[in-house]
Formats: C-alpha cells, structure tokens, sequence
C-alpha cells in the first residue's frame, strides 16, 4: 500500500482523538516532542489529585522507527520539570503504560507511539493518573502552554527503568484464570493465531498462554519491523491475508483455530473465525457482552458509540442491561466508566474497555475474555457467533469506508445540506429517524441505518452502515458517495 505524499511544512501541534501524531522529521522532531513531552509532564503535576505526592512521570514506547531514542530523550524533558521520568525497559503495548500509573502511583504517562498509523508517522499519547486517557480540557491547556512558551530546558542524567512489559503481564494473570483457559482451548482443540502486525504486543499472549511453547499458541509478523510489512498496522481485513490464510490452514487439516490481531501499540483489536471471516469489534463486542454479563455475572450498564452495532444493545437488552450510546472516540466511553458503573464500553476501531480492568482500551485483555467466551461456550468463534445472533435478531451486515472530498468547501457544502435538507429516503429506504449524537444518522430498520460523520481537520467524510443484507449495505454506501460526489 502505497502512503500518502509527505507534507513538505509541519503541521501545527494539535491533539487528535488520542494524543498528537505527526510525520517523523516533519511533525515529529526532537526539538518539537521535547517540547511537548516538557507541557504535557507540567499539566499532570498541575492537575494531579491532592492526594497524590508521587513526582513520578510513566514514559513508553512502541516498536516505530526512533520511537526508543524519542522515549529516551523526553525523559531529559521530564527531569526539566522537576519531576521523575520512570522508562520502561523495553516497547510496551499502550496500556502497559496506563497500568503502570496506577501500579506506581504515578503522575501519568507519556507513551510515544502513533498507534495505527504508517509506518512514517510517530506521535505522543498522554495518560492521567486514573489510567485512562486525558480528555479534551488536558489537551487543550497542553496547546495553550505550548502557546504562551516558557517550556522548561531538558536535563540529561539517568534515568530509571522498569518492566512495565512483564507488570502488565503479571496483572493480567492476577485478573483472570489462565489455568483453567488454557485446559479449556485444549480440551476444545482450538489453536489460537496472534498476529501483532510487527507491534508491541508481540509474544504477549504466547507468553501468558504457551510459556512452554506447546503448541497452543501460534504468532506470526512478530518480529519488529518499522516499516510494518508496507501496511500501517491497524486491524483491518485487507490488512490481514496472512492471517487469515493461517487460520484457514489450520482448519483444514481438521484443527479449528481462532486469529487475533492487534494493532501497532497493543489497545486495538480484530479477529479472524475459524473459516476465515474477520470479525471487528461489532462482532466482539456482543460476544463479550454475552460473556461478561450471562456466563460471569458481572455488574453494570454497556457503553457503545453510535457508530456501533445494533447487535451491541439487543444482546445487552436480552440480558437486562441499560444501554447507553456515546459519540464517537474511547475518550467517552473513559469518561463514562470512571464516572459510573460499566461492564464494557467498545468502539467500532477495534478499542474495548472493562469497569474491572481499567477506564482504558486493552487489546491483550479484550482478547483473553474473548478466548474465554469461546471456551465457556464450548465453540469456536463463527459458531459461537451465529448462535448468538441467532438469540437476538439473526445476522446482519456491517461495513465502513472513508471518502476523500475534494477540498473543505465540499465539505462544508454537504454538512450544510445535511443539516438544513436531510433526506427523506436514503437508496429508496424511507428515513425513520435522524440521530445527530456524532455526525449524521439515518435509522432505516430493525438493524439497518446509514451514519455520515466528518473529519474535524480535513476533508474527509467517514461513511458507516449496517443492514439486514450486503446488498443493502451496498446500495447505502454507493447512495452516501453519489450524494457526496454530487454536492
């Protein structure tokens, strides 16, 4: 796949969704993370809870070209605030990070990392004392810092190191029962396939699953590779032929198997059933919610974005939980487990979150409980899948693509219309409801809408739907584009 042309300027430090990310030379230099690392470390000793006395700053990295020697370096930007930078010893995934702030007590963390992007793209993520991501506030008086200048000069020394790999790892043993999974996908003859896609979370679950290398656990794409095989490293199936040609292998030689991807820093997740199907999270997310709230009988209410699954809230219905539909970004779904009781959250890109594990999407986790629900339902991922969507309502179809406009104009144009004019029918489906939580929605049917929601920063028009047939998914999209292209 080939990348976009380089910008030729850098681009003003923004926070996204999820931190700040940028071209590596262009965006991304020493001078401009140092400065930002230096904002970011004085706003979470500013903010950090009265009863937190720690000076210490989390610092992590993933496994992207220079993402080591930035880790290292922004460790002098901490000192320069006065505070304690605390590295980890080796590439983590993200929330390895989010599980060392609480573990240590700390201030939060600084992870450098660009998560899925190309492989020419580094970035920053930033984590508040409560484990999760800061939200908008935070980023926003980052900028305003960055702004007023007077950021503090770096201070070279030593720096202390630990395994934040092996902690993270040692609290998910202590969170589950890995005795009794693993006796369980061997009783069921499953084999599972991981595929980190070059990433962080590499060897993670061979290593909580198949310490002895027995077999049960088979990893491919683990070794690291900046370049990320030519493919960003993000969970999507055309990303993943590898994979699913490894699944398919096995289960043709009579051995079912179960592939599990993650993307490049560890917090996203996808899957591959044993026919060779992926499965994202609108898939994972129902099965996990079955699990959790029926076979474990775990507390609290399910948080899904708008742009998720309808098969999310009939499960969750089925089981009595209350359902509740945030916009879209994990940052919501945080907010609203740390404010409230929440069994899972889950977003449509592959991030899942749990009320007992921590306000923060943790791909190793997520997959784990997955292997779980598999194992307590005594079938393998597609089977256990269409049983369940047989309960709740039958199977649907679900697919995303992302639209280039031609410039902001166009974009503003069509927002405009969709505003002032909406359609009353969309591909010769009258228009039921119009849902504004995040962008535009159409509801159509029982498991059948359209949603059309923007880029904030360019001009990119992000077009999801579900229905009851691919034909009909197919004819939503193509309508969506004409109306787009014709605006």
């Amino acid at each position: 796949m080939a990348s976009a042309p380089l910008p030729l300027a850098a681009a003003p430090i923004h926070f996204g969704t999820d931190g700040w990310r940028g071209v590596i030379g262009v965006d991304i230099t020493v001078e401009r993370l140092l400065t930002v690392a230096a904002a970011a470390a004085q706003e979470l000793a500013y903010r950090a809870p009265t009863e937190l006395k720690s000076r210490s700053v989390i610092i992590g990295y993933d496994r992207r070209f220079l993402a080591p020697e930035m880790a290292e370096a922004i460790a002098a930007a901490v000192r320069g605030c006065e505070l304690e930078p605390l590295l980890t010893e080796t590439p983590v995934p993200t929330p390895a990070c989010s599980w060392a702030v609480v573990q240590h007590q700390a201030l939060g963390a600084l992870v450098v990392t660009a998560s899925h992007n190309p492989p020419e793209w580094l970035g920053l993520k930033i984590k508040g004392a409560f484990g999760g991501s800061v939200e908008d506030t935070f980023t926003a008086a980052v900028e305003q810092r960055l702004a007023a200048g007077g950021i503090s000069v770096p201070i070279n020394g030593i720096t202390k190191r630990f395994d934040g790999r092996g902690q993270h790892l040692e609290g998910l043993r202590e969170k589950l029962d890995l005795t009794s999974l693993i006796k369980g996908l061997q009783k069921m003859g499953l084999k599972v396939i991981i595929d980190p896609m070059h990433g962080s979370a590499a060897g993670c679950i061979a290593e909580l699953l198949d310490p002895h290398n027995q077999g049960l656990v088979q990893e491919i794409r683990d070794q690291r590779d900046p370049l990320f095989g030519g493919n960003p490293p993000e969970p999507l199936a055309p990303y993943l032929n590898q994979l699913i040609a490894a699944v398919q292998a096995s289960s043709a030689t009579g051995q079912p198997a179960v592939g599990l991807v993650f993307d490049g820093d560890g917090d996203r997740i996808a899957a591959i059933d044993e026919a060779g199907n992926f499965c994202s999270t609108q898939l994972l997310m129902p099965l996990l919610i079955d699990h959790l709230a029926r076979a474990k009988q775990l507390p609290g209410k399910v948080v899904k974005t708008v742009s998720g699954s309808d098969l999310m809230r009939l499960v969750a219905e089925d089981l009595g939980r209350e359902v509740l539909e945030l916009p879209v970004g994990f940052k919501y779904i945080a907010a609203e487990m740390l404010s409230g009781d929440v069994l899972v959250g889950g977003e449509e890109s592959g991030g899942v979150g749990f009320g007992m594990h921590l306000p923060e999407r943790d791909a190793l986790f997520a997959a784990l409980l997955v292997l779980e629900a598999l194992v307590e339902g005594g079938q393998p991922l597609g089977a256990r899948m269409k049983a369940l969507q047989e309960r709740c309502r039958g199977s649907s179809f679900y697919e995303r693509f992302d639209l280039r406009l031609a410039d902001m104009d166009s974009r503003q144009r069509l927002e405009t219309l969709l505003e002032q004019t909406p359609p009353a029918t969309v591909a010769d489906q009258p228009v039921q409801a119009v849902i504004r939580t995040d962008g535009v929605k159409f509801r159509l049917g029982p498991s059948h809408w359209l949603m059309l929601r923007f880029s904030g920063t360019e001009p990119l028009l992000r077009i999801y739907c579900e229905a009851p047939s691919e034909t009909d998914v197919k004819a939503a999209l193509n309508w969506a584009k004409q109306l787009a292209e014709r605006t």
